[in-house]
């Protein structure tokens, strides 16, 4: 499993509507609307690498709103839960 955080700027109108749109894409796992530099900060995790590259530069390239993004890749994961098997359930639907 691949996880990454795409940090968005968005029109000053357009945060919540950004936020839907993007927790609708297969990949995107959280949205959350936060404080400082950025509006939005999208949690992704998807099966590889390709699926990130797709997910990144063809669905959320089309998200009308977002005027710009910066996307760090995780390494590795520090949690008190077992995301591999909260995630691999519907894994499926990460391969379409």
């Amino acid at each position: 499993m691949v996880t990454a955080l795409v940090m968005i700027n968005t029109q000053r109108d357009a945060i919540n509507q950004v936020a839907e749109s993007l927790v609708e894409l297969t990949g995107v796992t959280e949205v959350f609307s936060v404080a400082g530099k950025y509006d939005l900060i999208a949690m992704i995790r998807v099966k590889d690498n390709e699926a990130l590259a797709d997910l990144v530069t063809q669905r959320i390239l089309l998200v009308e709103g977002i005027e710009r993004s910066e996307t760090l890749l995780a390494f590795k994961v520090f949690s008190k839960f077992d995301l591999e098997t909260i995630f691999s359930t519907g894994s499926e639907k990460m391969r379409n």
